[in-house]
């Protein structure tokens, strides 16, 4: 039996990367998953695998961006199920560019997205965490930590909901809900081929060397132990580890590095 058994795990940005991923071991683990993002077929097929393998899967159209979208989502999906004891609030993209190059839309449409879309999961599934004395997870970044050239808008957002989990981390405590803080580095993703407009481009070229970046399957892993342990914060890879201890302990250094090596001025995790 699973560490999950019989309970309910939803995950926002599920249609793929470490949100389907995420899925995928909840179901492994004997969770029932609630999969929401936007895109219906992605989903579907999602959905379909996970149930071809005995577990229950629902799914829920959704773009956390739109008002009322999330809270619709999440009501449906809670009274079909039951119950809630996982949310993976992990939707989200990339906006890059120099500061110069971007327009005040550029950086709304980053937050919009990666702040306060999760601050929509979050609110629109407090109270069923509450009742079930669950765990909240959210997704932030290494760049939250460590602001590279070219990122500042995904940076900003990242370091804003890295805020708003170690609020929440002290604010949910008393009424029994833990919060964790996912924090990846170079993770096999999408995430690198959406445009600046959320647009997923397949053909786009990965900047990042295979070397540096961790197998999905293994996030997921690390993410869900993690969550089911109730930690408050979870780094990772092994260079996503050192660049926020860096920026921690010897942020000097690291900025002398950034610069010398020129370290920057490409889409970011």
């Amino acid at each position: 039996m699973g560490h999950c058994q019989g309970l309910v795990a939803l995950i926002t940005g599920a249609s793929s990367g470490i949100g389907e991923a995420v899925a995928r071991e909840y179901a492994r683990q004997g969770a029932d998953v609630i999969l929401l993002a936007r895109r219906r077929a992605r989903l579907e097929a999602l959905a379909a695998e996970l149930e071809e393998r005995g577990g229950r899967a629902l799914l829920e159209v959704c773009d956390v961006t739109r008002e009322g979208e999330v809270e619709r989502s999440v009501a449906h999906a809670v009274a079909a199920l039951g119950r809630l004891d996982y949310v993976i609030a992990n939707a989200g993209f990339g906006v890059a560019g120099s500061f110069q190059s971007l327009s005040l839309d550029d950086y709304r449409r980053q937050l919009e997205t990666n702040l306060f879309g999760v601050l929509r999961t979050a609110q629109a599934t407090v109270e069923y965490l509450i009742a079930s004395r669950g765990s909240l997870a959210i997704v932030g970044s290494v760049s939250g930590f460590v602001a590279l050239p070219g990122s500042s808008p995904y940076s900003m957002s990242k370091a804003a909901v890295h805020a708003l989990a170690g609020s929440l981390h002290h604010e949910l405590a008393a009424v029994g809900v833990a919060v964790t803080l996912v924090v990846p580095g170079f993770v096999d993703s999408e995430i690198r081929q959406v445009d600046n407009l959320g647009r997923h481009h397949p053909g786009a070229r990965e900047p990042v060397p295979r070397w540096l970046r961790m197998p999905t399957e293994r996030a997921a892993r690390l993410i869900v132990r993690a969550v089911r342990r109730r930690r408050r914060e979870l780094v990772f890879t092994a260079h996503g580890r050192l660049a926020v201890a860096l920026q921690r302990h010897f942020p000097g250094l690291l900025a002398v590095a950034i610069r010398r090596f020129g370290i920057g001025g490409r889409r970011q995790p």
